[in-house]
């Protein structure tokens, strides 16, 4: 638990001086019953049980002013509660090892089944997009509510050589803040298409300069997620690391799957020999500096897992609020709860 208003606590202090005038008041009270009475018939008369009900109504007084000092110190908690809207963007790996057969029927069949699962099982709030990545990335939906596009997407698929994992980072990224501008162009061939200007299309309609951004903390958005699943190392395009350090500056954390095979090796495909080797490092890294998770899946079993693990996250997610509210109804329960035994101890209540 942390505070807004921290030096409000300074006012607990208060809580011990409190129970030392309490103390004083009761010694004081004692010596005047010493006075007239004999105190071993007092302490006979009294009994146990009602000398911890003379004190509990104090007591429970005290807590509740101690909550009351800590609610306005404006404490908040990390809660787990219901996710709002979502934008999800699925990257998908459609390089040619994709079409390797170690995964029955092949791995990009599996791929697809467990993205038509992810996405018939999504969060309400959640819209989908999808980014397929070979040795380039594309936008194949839009972020949308409409489950039989997003299918029709997946099912779209057509595999590429090369995998430019970066590349794909960069247009979800563009894709989750079209406000900013990104120039997705700029940040895969720094140097331009070509030696000199980049060509552009005469219908092309500009979008403008980049807007500047102020960097929130890696992992704050609760409102954007990228899971990126691949099943080799980077071949071309830019860095992914690069890409998951804007990421990062943006809040949105990237769940990596890797799918495959761990070792490597040498993968025949429709007249193609591809070697194949996951790379995990840079998957865990990307997800490490983004504040997301790895996740490893061997077979299609394990990757329709993943995907249900994810779903599962996505529906609920934690959120650091204040509860100034709650610490406070707790207080005047207990100021209710102190006021009702002392009546009621003190016979002025009957039942």
């Amino acid at each position: 638990m942390t505070f807004l208003w921290p030096q409000m606590l300074w006012w607990l202090l208060a809580a011990p001086v409190l129970v030392a005038a309490y103390v004083w008041w009761l010694r004081r009270r004692k010596k005047g019953a010493v006075r007239y009475s004999d105190l071993g018939l007092v302490k006979q008369a009294i009994g146990r049980s009602d000398r911890l009900r003379r004190h509990a109504p104090p007591a429970l007084l005290l807590l509740a002013l101690v909550a009351m000092i800590v609610a306005i110190a404006r404490p908040t908690a990390d809660i787990t509660l219901p996710s709002q809207q979502q934008t999800i963007i699925l990257a998908m790996d459609v390089s040619l090892s994709m079409g390797a057969t170690d995964v029955d029927p092949n791995r990009i069949t599996a791929a697809q089944v467990a993205a038509r699962e992810f996405v018939e099982e999504r969060p309400p709030n959640a819209r989908i997009g999808i980014v397929a990545f070979g040795g380039s990335a594309n936008l194949v939906q839009p972020p949308t509510k409409d489950k039989e596009s997003l299918i029709a997407a997946i099912d779209r698929f057509q595999l590429q050589r090369a995998t430019a994992t970066g590349s794909a980072l960069y247009v979800a990224l563009a894709t989750l803040f079209p406000d900013e501008n990104i120039d997705v162009e700029s940040l895969i061939f720094p140097g331009g298409l070509t030696s000199g200007t980049r060509s552009r299309r005469l219908d092309a309609k500009g979008k403008g300069e980049p807007k500047a951004f102020t960097p929130v903390p890696p992992g704050s958005n609760t409102n954007a997620v990228i899971v990126l699943m691949s099943d080799g190392r980077r071949t071309t395009g830019p860095d992914p690391l690069d890409a998951a350090r804007m990421a990062a500056d943006r809040g949105v954390r990237v769940f990596t799957v890797g799918f495959g095979t761990e070792a490597g090796g040498l993968i025949g495909f429709e007249g193609w020999s591809v070697y194949v080797r996951l790379d995990e490092e840079t998957l865990k890294a990307v997800a490490d500096i983004t504040r997301g998770d790895y996740f490893y899946a061997g077979t299609a079993a394990d990757l329709r897992k993943v995907y249900q693990n994810l779903n599962s996250r996505f529906v609920l997610e934690k959120k650091n609020v204040e509860v100034t509210s709650l610490v406070t109804a707790g207080a005047a329960l207990l100021i209710v709860v102190a006021l009702g035994l002392s009546l009621l101890w003190s016979g002025r209540i009957r039942f």
